[in-house]
């Protein structure tokens, strides 16, 4: 499978939201399911947060040669984490989007958090 990436701004705030477009191709020679994964990174987050945290998956069936663009969407409040004063909130920074078929082989682009 080939991925390609596009976001549809890199600054959101509160009340904005991100699409992450990602066009699948299968380039193999059988037409197959494949599943598209989304991770999000919080680089810059007053506590220690996991490397890659999944937001969103698609499964999707391709026929051989076949292209879909796949679209997620990502919203300030699934930035969302416990804070070390045990609030439900996000934090103004960047972040990275990781797309994929797995958490290792992904195609990733930044964004922004800002207030």
């Amino acid at each position: 499978m080939n991925i390609a990436l596009n976001l549809s701004t890199n600054k959101i705030t509160e009340d904005d939201s991100i699409v992450v477009s990602v066009k699948v191709k299968n380039s193999g020679k059988y037409e197959g399911e494949e599943v598209v994964q989304m991770y999000v990174q919080d680089l810059v987050g007053s506590v220690t947060r996991p490397v890659k945290e999944l937001k969103g998956f698609k499964k999707i069936m391709l026929k051989r040669g076949e292209e879909k663009t796949i679209n997620f969407t990502i919203h300030e409040k699934d930035l969302r984490f416990t804070a070390a004063d045990m609030k439900f909130k996000s934090e103004p920074g960047l972040f990275k989007v990781y797309v994929g078929t797995n958490s290792v082989d992904v195609k990733e682009a930044n964004f922004e958090l800002v207030e």
